[in-house]
């Protein structure tokens, strides 16, 4: 894709238009300025978000975030809607860690409470939150207690004493999506993820305690229950090798699948079937039942967090959910198009909810001011917390980007660098990181990631999201 080929709609939109490509049901719209845009030319995810385009069913234009990057089939912060009656599903439009998403806790410390005990902190989180890639929580089910898991998500996690009911009213769908069906959920998919509730896992997840470093928005940081110097906790992680083994059963399923629907793509990868079909049906059972699952993995690590602050700064010490959102999933909404609202299953594949004011489904708390929206930075950077805007529920589905999004490859991340070398870098900004394996740290550094402010920038002033507040990093766990 060249640059000449897309059309500047404004500083901060690009159209690829249908008559682009054959195939194209609709416009492919990317959100970036023009330094993000250069990045974005240099691998293939504009031309995902053009195959995306071409889905049986697609609603409105195929969506692509400034964090943009090549995915598997969808483009990592990609956003697609399909009719919920002719349109079809693609677990390639959901990932293949299923919910996927960020949680923010915020503490009743200060930066300067916690800064002398923060190495114990860090050490005691990562004593007691595993991390890396096939790691056991302390959390192991039966398996009739998984499927109960499946079917209830965080509520399971609070009814058996891991969390605070307080905590459901925080989450995005209360924690628990509605249609999960464990028995959709092959027992391979179960027995990787039976011993593994509570855990963070590898890749870019990770556990962050930080400071608000500075606020933007002082009305709504004040009902967000955020300050200015105050310590949170980001938790970003998802459904673990359950989820992943999920999307691999559906996607080998549905490219059987695609001939007896006539369906024929640009790209085997973005696999598919139509919304009503039994393999449709089965998918949305499973994927629900997987995020679910994720939900009461990040229930668990609040729990055992909220366990490691107490045990360094003592039983006064708390961690409030400020909200927990995915950004891996498909789902069922209720959107405006032109004069008449219509049923659709949006596809966000690294891609956040920013839901308005007055929107369904939030908590009472911020029903006036719009869904808190949590962008992680890459290790060593900010992160962000913005609110969601009319424009977004009227451009986007409701929609923004999900972080920095990945500007080098792993491999290339890794290469001559020394793992304690850039341990000691963070750690001369103020930043303690503890992680299960040298590749943990060098596949996530600063460098291999997109400018996340400029990311918020973008989001901010397209008007799809507003700034609330920025986070600094004080300590990290990763796998």
């Amino acid at each position: 894709m060249e640059k000449s080929q897309l059309k500047k709609l404004d500083s901060y939109r690009w159209l690829v238009p249908r008559s682009t490509k054959a195939g194209m049901h609709t416009d492919a719209l990317i959100y970036a300025d023009e330094h993000l845009l250069e990045q974005i030319l240099g691998d293939l995810s504009i031309e995902q978000a053009m195959n995306v385009a071409c889905l049986p069913g697609i609603v409105g234009r195929s969506l692509a975030m400034p964090d943009i990057h090549q995915g598997y089939g969808f483009p990592i912060g990609g956003v697609a809607a399909t009719d919920s009656e002719r349109g079809v599903i693609s677990p390639g439009g959901v990932g293949f860690d299923i919910n996927c998403g960020v949680r923010l806790l915020a503490s009743s410390l200060t930066r300067e409470e916690v800064q002398p005990k923060m190495r114990d902190l860090v050490n005691q989180i990562f004593r007691d939150v595993p991390a890396g890639t096939g790691s056991e929580g302390a959390v192991t089910c039966t398996y009739p207690e998984l499927d109960d898991v499946l079917r209830r998500g965080a509520a399971w996690a609070v009814e058996h004493g891991y969390g605070e009911p307080a905590d459901l009213e925080f989450c995005e769908e209360s924690g628990t999506m509605r249609g999960a069906d464990p028995a959709k959920v092959s027992d391979h998919a179960k027995k990787r993820g039976r011993t593994q509730l509570g855990t963070l896992g590898s890749g870019n997840h990770f556990l962050e305690v930080q400071y608000v470093e500075q606020i933007f928005d002082a009305p709504t940081a004040e009902r967000f229950g955020l300050r200015a110097n105050q310590v949170t906790v980001l938790i970003h992680c998802g459904s673990r090798g359950l989820g992943h083994q999920v999307c691999t059963d559906f996607l080998r399923a549905m490219n059987e699948a695609m001939a007896r629907y006539s369906i024929t793509l640009p790209d085997r990868q973005l696999a598919c079937v139509p919304l009503s079909s039994p393999e449709g049906k089965d998918y949305l059972a499973a994927m629900a039942a997987a995020a679910n699952f994720a939900w009461a993995n990040r229930q668990v690590i609040t729990h055992f967090t909220r366990g490691a602050f107490r045990r360094i700064f003592g039983e006064a010490a708390r961690l409030r959910l400020v909200y927990d959102v995915a950004h891996n999933m498909a789902k069922r909404e209720r959107h405006r198009m032109g004069p008449v609202e219509r049923d659709l299953v949006v596809h966000r594949k690294g891609a956040t909810r920013s839901f308005a004011a007055g929107a369904p489904g939030l908590p009472s708390a911020y029903q006036d001011t719009g869904q808190p929206v949590l962008i992680p930075g890459s290790m060593g950077t900010a992160s962000w917390v913005l609110v969601g805007t009319s424009r977004a529920m009227e451009e986007t589905f409701g929609t923004v980007c999900h972080g920095a999004g990945r500007a080098m490859s792993r491999t290339a991340s890794k290469r001559g660098r020394d793992a304690r070398v850039e341990t000691r870098k963070l750690e001369e900004q103020g930043i303690i990181v503890r992680a299960e394996t040298r590749d943990g740290i060098l596949e996530e550094l600063p460098e291999a990631y997109k400018n996340v402010d400029e990311v918020v920038d973008v989001v901010h002033n397209a008007g799809l999201a507003r700034k609330v507040a920025r986070l600094r990093p004080m300590g990290v766990v990763k796998g």
